[in-house]
């Protein structure tokens, strides 16, 4: 009898954008005298398409322009609303990612110089992948979590803004990795919470919502503002606070939030569990908007 070969499905040829250029998303990019390579000098935001619309694109390109201007990189007026709108789409078409998929906009500050640069431009990477949801679907199995303070993130005029410098995240990651947990949280330089690894924290206590305020260090999280304007206009009370993280062994639930993922519950914190009705609540609206 005649074999049957059979061929191995063609992989299709991804793309990222470098400064408007499609480029192969296998090839180099960048020299080794890149600042975002070099120095950390840049910032990026995470975005998410549902069913072809960029969600939150006005908050993006907001947040974008204040961390262009708090890090002194000129441009933050070019990469606008529409600019994200655009070129999400475009490398959308490009990939064949349908309606669905999660984008990282990398912007660094462009030209040369040791610590002090040459110049203030600024260059840009996008990077995409296909989702297969297309809404916010809360989690099935909470996370389990920590508390990460081998080291804690300081309080300054770039704490909220998601810049480049990101090794405390890495060694909060390897953190969770080494004690197999799902994410860990990340304190302050007073010893109160901020965050977790990749989102913002929400504390329900005493049947009202608790976050960090931006004053405490916190990522200014889209999908932050956009759960408490949720909260805000279904009158669900909702408080930014100095969060004592002791708080979490007595909080009747724990969530957290970002661009991409929307609104995951915490099961576990050490031998506390949580429940997930407000957790569930607040997607429904969000999944809503």
């Amino acid at each position: 009898m005649e074999k049957l070969h059979r061929t191995a499905p063609i992989m299709q040829q991804e793309y990222i954008l470098h400064n408007d250029e499609f480029i192969e998303n296998n090839q180099p990019i960048l020299t080794a005298q890149n600042r975002g390579f070099r120095y950390g000098d840049g910032l990026f935001e995470s975005m998410r398409i549902c069913n072809g619309k960029l969600k939150f694109a006005e908050q993006h390109a907001d947040r974008l322009k204040a961390g262009m201007q708090a890090l002194k990189i000129d441009g933050g007026n070019l990469l606008d609303e529409y600019f994200l709108r655009q070129k999400t789409a475009e490398l959308c078409k490009k990939n064949r990612f349908k309606d669905n998929a999660r984008f990282r906009l990398s912007v660094y500050r462009a030209g040369e110089g040791l610590y002090t640069p040459d110049q203030n431009k600024c260059g840009y990477v996008l990077e995409g992948s296909a989702l297969t949801e297309s809404s916010y679907e809360l989690n099935k199995k909470g996370l389990i979590v920590d508390v990460y303070d081998e080291l804690t993130k300081p309080v300054d005029k770039l704490s909220n803004y998601k810049t480049s410098n990101s090794l405390l995240y890495v060694m909060a990651g390897l953190y969770k990795k080494q004690y197999s947990l799902d994410e860990a949280f990340i304190l302050n330089q007073n010893g109160f919470l901020c965050e977790s690894i990749s989102s913002n924290v929400f504390v329900v206590y005493n049947k009202q919502i608790y976050t960090p305020a931006l004053s405490e260090g916190c990522i200014a999280g889209v999908m932050r503002g956009v759960v408490m304007g949720i909260a805000k206009s279904n009158d669900i009370p909702l408080i930014e606070a100095q969060i004592n993280p002791e708080v979490l062994k007595e909080a009747e639930e724990v969530f957290v939030t970002n661009a991409v993922g929307g609104i995951r519950w915490v099961m576990g914190y050490g031998r506390k569990r949580y429940f997930n009705e407000m957790s569930k609540l607040l997607s429904h609206k969000l999944n809503e908007l």
